[in-house]
């Protein structure tokens, strides 16, 4: 049965964790301005000493994530605690990856993702040998049909996906994400690698986790709330972000169920 905590806040819980992995995109901004409640969250659990982590499915690396957190006023004490889907997908392509040449699938602003290995990217894609999925190309992203044409011959390569996301609310506008794209991949009958939640390697690369208590707070049951089921975290999860008309028809228990996920809090939007 999942709790709300709108009236006690997170405060009525916090000091039963060690460790918070909170969400960044519909939690503490949604893509233009920040959440002035969930930075007051935040330098209340830096004043208790908590430590968290600003755990994002961006699919870029951590410099550019933080850059973009101080032009919307995030201060640098908050700021270093981010770690991203694009960090841990960029550790693993420098091990394996970085000497073969790849088909990049996304828009030019996730350059910064491959600018080490910038050399190996292929504008042929039948002559590359990995696919690097960080998005959808500015000029098709809306019509997943056309990826479904796109790769239909190139099912024997895989794919590495940096952004576990179907969707994201920008503002008040839903866009697909690179998830959406892998799902298409996947279905064709494509291996996919995916980095970020709720896959276990984000979590780990980003902070250690052993022996303590953890909470996992964010806005999707299929990233967020999933990736702490799996790791046997407790989550707590934002009403008010991509699942908000689902759960206002059907209720919070309804929604958990047709997601398979378990939801021990639940709060509108993410205060203290």
């Amino acid at each position: 049965m999942t709790k709300n905590i709108d009236i006690e806040g997170l405060s009525s819980i916090a000091d039963n964790y060690d460790l918070f992995y909170i969400d960044l995109w519909g939690v503490v901004h949604n893509g233009i301005t920040l959440n002035e409640k969930a930075i007051i969250v935040l330098k209340e659990l830096l004043k208790m000493k908590k430590d968290f982590v600003l755990l994002t499915n961006a699919p870029r690396p951590i410099q550019p994530v933080k850059i973009f957190l101080e032009k919307m006023g995030m201060k640098e004490e908050i700021r270093e605690h981010v770690f991203t889907s694009g960090e841990a997908a960029l550790n693993y392509l420098k091990k394996f990856y970085s000497l073969e040449k790849f088909f990049h699938i996304g828009p030019p602003r996730d350059f910064d993702l491959f600018y080490n290995f910038k050399n190996y990217k292929s504008e042929d894609l039948d002559n590359s040998k990995y696919l690097l999925c960080t998005g959808l190309f500015d000029d098709h992203d809306t019509d997943l049909n056309f990826y479904k044409e796109l790769l239909e011959k190139q099912i024997s390569k895989k794919m590495i996906c940096t952004n576990p996301d179907l969707i994201v609310d920008k503002g008040d506008k839903r866009e697909l994400c690179a998830g959406s794209v892998a799902m298409v991949f996947e279905k064709m009958g494509g291996e996919v690698i995916y980095f970020g939640k709720p896959y276990p390697e984000v979590y780990n690369q980003s902070f250690d986790n052993n022996n303590k208590k953890i909470l996992s707070i964010g806005d999707n049951l299929n990233t967020d709330i999933k990736g702490a089921n799996l790791l046997n975290y407790d989550s707590l999860l934002i009403s008010n972000g991509i699942h908000k008309n689902e759960i206002k028809d059907k209720g919070i228990d309804e929604i958990s169920k047709q997601y398979e996920s378990i939801v021990n809090y639940m709060q509108s939007d993410l205060k203290w």
